[in-house]
């Protein structure tokens, strides 16, 4: 099995680099991207081509890799290089299978991974189209799993599953970098021990609740005992925090739809 990744922005890097250092690679790598500076560091072995359709029309699965705005224009370019056994899979959730349908009319997939793949920790999303065999499942979820955990998840329910896997370390970054800017007047700790400090917590936090099973309610119970410090803190958190959490998810999947929205004009233009 050969795979072409299409873009060699920090997606199609990421990609590419885990892929190439998992141990697990399929036969041929091949890489393109329209600026060919980006391409000087790809890892050993990795091919380089010349433009987008050498690079699919040499791989059985084609990663793309690039701007929800030069979709289009891109898998209109390599279409012509695809085969009836080709398996495209797009990293873009605005833009449907119906869309991209119109210019390949085989196998797709859509794949949304997280910033944590750079850890091996990726939460990454993978839908497919009905066209779509087991053995290509098969063989897209090895890939995807040298970089962490696979959800599948049906294609209208992309959208929210990337708010909580794609985007969530940005969410949860803002929420502690809020947290850590409040401790910090209250403290002549160190900035940076106050944020490691924090840091080390949550990452154990979310170690035990894995590990042993926990709901947040029981690390709530367990932490917060009746009438105690802890417990007058989460009552802030409790009251406070649920009208900025929904406003959160309001404003992202309206900007997610207008998103989706601005997609579909451009696939349905001329």
């Amino acid at each position: 099995m050969n795979i072409g990744i299409i873009g060699y922005g920090s997606m199609g890097k990421m990609i590419t680099e885990r892929i190439a250092s998992s141990g697990k690679a399929p036969e041929k790598i091949f890489v393109a991207n329209r600026s060919k500076e980006k391409l000087q560091n790809v890892p050993d072995g990795v091919i380089v081509c010349e433009n987008n359709a050498k690079a699919a029309k040499n791989s059985d699965i084609v990663f793309l890799c690039v701007r929800p705005v030069d979709l289009k224009s891109v898998l209109s370019d390599i279409a012509p290089s695809l085969s009836a056994d080709s398996f495209v899979v797009s990293l873009n959730g605005s833009i449907t299978f119906d869309m991209l349908s119109k210019l390949f009319s085989g196998k797709l997939a859509k794949v949304i991974p997280s910033v944590t793949a750079e850890v091996d920790r990726s939460q990454t999303l993978v839908c497919y189209n009905e066209k779509t065999e087991e053995k290509d499942k098969q063989e897209l979820e090895t890939l995807l799993r040298t970089f962490g955990n696979v959800i599948e998840l049906p294609e209208n329910e992309v959208g929210m599953g990337s708010e909580l896997v794609s985007c969530m370390p940005g969410f949860i970054a803002s929420i502690f970098d809020v947290l850590c800017t409040s401790a910090k007047k209250h403290t002549s700790i160190p900035d940076d021990q106050v944020v490691k400090m924090v840091l080390q917590t949550m990452c154990a936090t979310g170690e035990l609740m894995l590990d042993k099973d926990m709901s947040f309610e029981d690390i709530v119970t367990r932490v917060a005992t009746k009438g105690g410090i802890t417990e007058e803190g989460t009552k802030v958190v409790y009251k406070g925090f649920p009208d900025t959490a929904d406003l959160l998810f309001e404003k992202t999947l309206e900007k997610r739809r207008m998103t989706a929205e601005k997609a579909k004009k451009t696939f349905e233009e001329d």
